[in-house]
């Protein structure tokens, strides 16, 4: 990966972090983890892979990440020196879930060899 788009990315992360824990006032922001960020090459596009503290919250939490985005590239635009901040799409990081099952089945395998 382009070391410019590495540091954009822990750049975007950090910042995002911060803006919704201080700036952002839907209560449905406040407890969101970013798991990870992927900018494209031509830096007009980011991705934000996120997860929530509780999963019955998910489609608020989603809807609600979707409203502030516009808000939240205002933001960074005051923030963080780059020519264009990106258009931002949060996503819902299903790669924890995916490994907790993954863990899931094999302790139920180990208890079923016993």
């Amino acid at each position: 990966m382009n070391l410019k788009i590495e540091r954009l990315n822990n750049t975007l992360m950090r910042e995002i972090s911060m803006i919704l824990m201080q700036e952002v006032k839907d209560p449905n922001c406040k407890f969101v983890t970013i798991t990870a960020v992927r900018t494209t090459s031509d830096l007009s596009y980011t991705k934000i892979y996120v997860t929530t503290l509780k999963d019955e919250f998910r489609k608020e939490t989603m809807k609600a990440l979707k409203n502030a985005s516009g808000f939240i590239r205002r933001e960074l635009a005051n923030r963080i020196e780059v020519r264009h901040i990106p258009q931002l799409e949060f996503v819902y990081d299903e790669s924890i879930e995916y490994g907790k099952k993954i863990e899931d089945k094999i302790r139920e395998i180990h208890n079923e060899d016993k």
